[in-house]
């Protein structure tokens, strides 16, 4: 039996539903890492984004999106911090990411999906999933916008770029940056954001209970072309269930590899062996398949839950 909590990372020490847990998770590790430099900017922005999350944020309204919460930021967050602390472990003194970049990297892994926060001017949206084709560019907007206040005015273009490494709306190659550093940086938030996710240990359920929901309020689930068809690629929460291995093996394995440069290797480096992500997406993706070749969608009964509604621990 998995003994790992529902609400617990990977390694099952950190919460990641408490901010101020993976914040101070993060500023513990960068800390070590770079001995001497001051992080206190990078700390308050876990504040503004938790403010941000529930609503307390000037202009926007709290999140409703039930996949893409803080949850999700916050586990992702940490998966950065974490292939960031695995560069440096490993790699050479020159080519050192160093501790601004290492923070730039975490406040845009922090804000990468602020693009499904409403603002307060779009209450009438029914739910933030509705911008889902176009959250990043919302997200690289807020960056923009954001950075400025944090201190990081001069990377502030930089950071709406590279926020783009977490989606689909540019291309990976044709996004512009060109330091190799910062590409660097790019393909781990990206990467991050896959792993993230993928490790948790709710994913399935939240797949099944939430990120086909948003689907539908995207018009990903079925979208109608400009001709008038109708592309449909998820029937139902099940359709999607189902999918999801071929997700895993022929577009998350393929971006990581390919389009993101295999930057999760850094994740082995952090941890000083085992990839505790890779552990943990492949338990979920094995689970899956023995769940679809019995055919029994009741196994996967881990409680999911939505903003602040409790957790219950199942095996």
């Amino acid at each position: 039996m998995n003994s790992r909590l529902n609400q617990n990372d990977v390694t099952n020490r950190v919460n990641v539903e408490d901010a101020g847990a993976v914040r101070d998770a993060v500023v513990s590790l960068f800390a070590q890492r770079y001995p001497g430099e001051d992080f206190s900017a990078l700390a308050h922005t876990f504040d503004d984004v938790r403010a941000l999350f529930e609503g307390r944020f000037p202009g926007y309204l709290a999140c409703d999106t039930l996949y893409h919460d803080i949850r999700h930021t916050l586990d992702m967050t940490l998966a950065m911090a974490r292939l960031i602390d695995g560069h440096e472990r490993v790699c050479a003194t020159q080519d050192r990411l160093g501790p601004r970049r290492a923070a730039l990297g975490v406040i845009i892994a922090l804000l990468h999906d602020s693009g499904y926060m409403k603002r307060a001017s779009e209450a009438q949206v029914e739910n933030g999933a509705v911008f889902t084709k176009v959250h990043v560019s919302r997200s690289a907007d807020f960056l923009a916008r954001y950075l400025p206040t944090a201190g990081f005015i001069e990377e502030a273009t930089l950071a709406a770029r590279i926020v783009h490494f977490t989606g689909y709306e540019v291309e990976v190659e044709n996004i512009d940056v060109s330091d190799p550093k910062d590409r660097l940086l790019g393909c781990m938030v990206g990467t991050a954001d896959l792993i993230g996710q993928m490790s948790d240990r709710l994913y399935l359920e939240k797949c099944r209970d939430f990120l086909y929901q948003e689907f539908v309020y995207g018009r990903i689930a079925r979208e109608t072309l400009p001709d008038g068809r109708e592309l449909v690629r998820y029937t139902s929460p099940e359709d999607l269930i189902i999918k999801t291995p071929g997700f895993y093996e022929y577009v998350a394995r393929t971006r990581i590899r390919n389009k993101l440069g295999g930057v999760d290797r850094y994740a082995e480096a952090h941890f000083g062996g085992e990839d505790m992500y890779a552990v943990e997406i492949d338990r979920n993706i094995d689970h899956l398949r023995s769940v679809l070749e019995k055919a029994d969608f009741s196994r996967l009964r881990r409680l999911c839950y939505s903003l602040s509604a409790p957790i219950r621990n199942a095996a």
